[in-house]
């Protein structure tokens, strides 16, 4: 049992979902959520609030662009995609407290979470595959 109670509290420690960033940012923890994703995936949609930092460029912009007391929650596309662990392993290598927030930015929109693009917000859609939804 000890090496279970390991493992799950060292996962969550290090892991997040789009539902307890939501719930935090509702909240108004200070918590800085941050895409690591490519130009093009961030033109075409976003999270709300994000900040937008590559994970290829963490290490020469990490420390002017974000403060480095601060709780960071790195995501990308999905549970397809391993940028996020790219680019928490890196804010890592800089000290910061990271977390990468499992199912990215694919099952923060499931949820039905605010996005946005280059021309404000984008349509809220609600997926009962992921959540509950109630007419």
């Amino acid at each position: 049992m000890t090496d279970a109670v390991t493992h799950y509290s060292t996962k969550l420690a290090h892991e997040t979902d789009p539902s307890d960033v939501y719930a935090a940012q509702r909240a108004g923890q200070d918590v800085v959520l941050v895409d690591v994703r490519g130009h093009e995936a961030w033109a075409q949609g976003r999270i709300t609030g994000a900040r937008h930092l590559p994970y290829a460029e963490i290490a020469e912009r990490a420390r002017t662009d974000v403060p480095a007391d601060a709780e960071v929650v790195v995501y990308c596309w999905s549970p397809g995609c391993n940028a996020g662990a790219k680019g928490a392993l890196e804010f890592a290598r800089l000290g910061y407290r990271v977390r990468e927030m499992i199912g990215g930015y694919e099952y923060w929109v499931r949820e039905g979470q605010p996005t946005e693009n280059d021309d404000g917000p984008l349509p809220r859609v609600f997926d009962p595959q992921v959540m509950v939804v109630r007419p």
